[in-house]
């Protein structure tokens, strides 16, 4: 399936994967809605966009999903429609699970899956009245296995799965799509961002994720999977793909590989 003219709307596009990808999908005449709580860094992005007539910015707060009825009729009025939803916003956590506040808890599964499910259930009856549509999930490796420091974010990403996979099954007599991107170690600000016990951000990169996939690259990758209306897609190094048929074939071997990681 061409993108070419689709309108794709994505949340978490002020950086990351969701910048790479808006600026990408600019490049095939694809109509944009960007969304993130930074209109400011929006705005940046859009200037990098090709066609930038055919960009609109919606600010939204995935912790705020009260009102997303509003957003989701705001977003349809900018080119008359919404084809594809890219649920990309979200925030990752670097923290023992026994110090990590359960404000800190609450806060990540409000923002990486209410509000992303808020969202999705507020577009939802559009998608069913024209009988298309198609959600893309950004969810992670550890979507699929809990790695040390990010349980409550494996926790939510894990959730995201099952969520979308029982819609998946809703809602194929209606011909909408569901998309599950799992990434690995992409160089983003991710680690950087991520929330520590108490609440505060790590303020640091990550090894690993400094020797990432480059963004730019992931979202060439991502964008043809989309295309493509993939089920479930792993965009990662060698060793976290081994990882996920591991756990699948070979979960106590897996398990003695976790225990070994590096939890300080």
């Amino acid at each position: 399936m061409s993108l070419k003219n689709k309108i794709v709307w994505i949340t978490g596009a002020s950086s990351g994967i969701g910048k790479s990808l808006a600026i990408h999908l600019s490049q095939q005449n694809t109509k944009l809605i960007l969304s993130s709580r930074n209109e400011l860094s929006l705005n940046e992005v859009r200037n990098l966009c090709l066609n930038k007539q055919d960009v609109y910015i919606l600010s939204l707060d995935l912790e705020n999903y009260s009102n997303f009825e509003a957003k989701v009729e705001e977003a349809i009025s900018f080119f008359g429609t919404v084809d594809i939803l890219v649920n990309n916003g979200g925030i990752s956590q670097r923290s023992l699970a026994a110090e990590t506040d359960i404000s800190v808890d609450k806060r990540l599964m409000n923002i990486n899956y209410l509000g992303t499910i808020a969202l999705t259930k507020a577009l939802l009856p559009y998608f069913i009245r024209k009988k298309s549509g198609h959600f893309v999930v950004t969810t992670s490796i550890v979507g699929k296995i809990g790695t040390p420091l990010r349980s409550t974010y494996a926790a939510t990403k894990h959730a995201l799965h099952g969520f979308f996979d029982s819609l998946r099954a809703e809602i194929h007599q209606y011909n909408i799509k569901v998309t599950l991107i799992c990434p690995g170690f992409v160089t983003t600000n991710v680690s950087k961002n991520a929330l520590t016990g108490d609440g505060t951000p790590q303020e640091k990169m990550d090894t690993a994720t400094a020797n990432g996939i480059d963004p730019d690259r992931f979202a060439k990758i991502m964008s043809k999977g989309i295309s493509q209306q993939k089920e479930e897609m792993y965009i990662a190094g060698a060793k976290e793909k081994l990882g996920v048929y591991a756990k699948r074939f070979y979960p106590k071997l897996l398990s003695k590989m976790i225990r070994k990681l590096s939890v300080t």
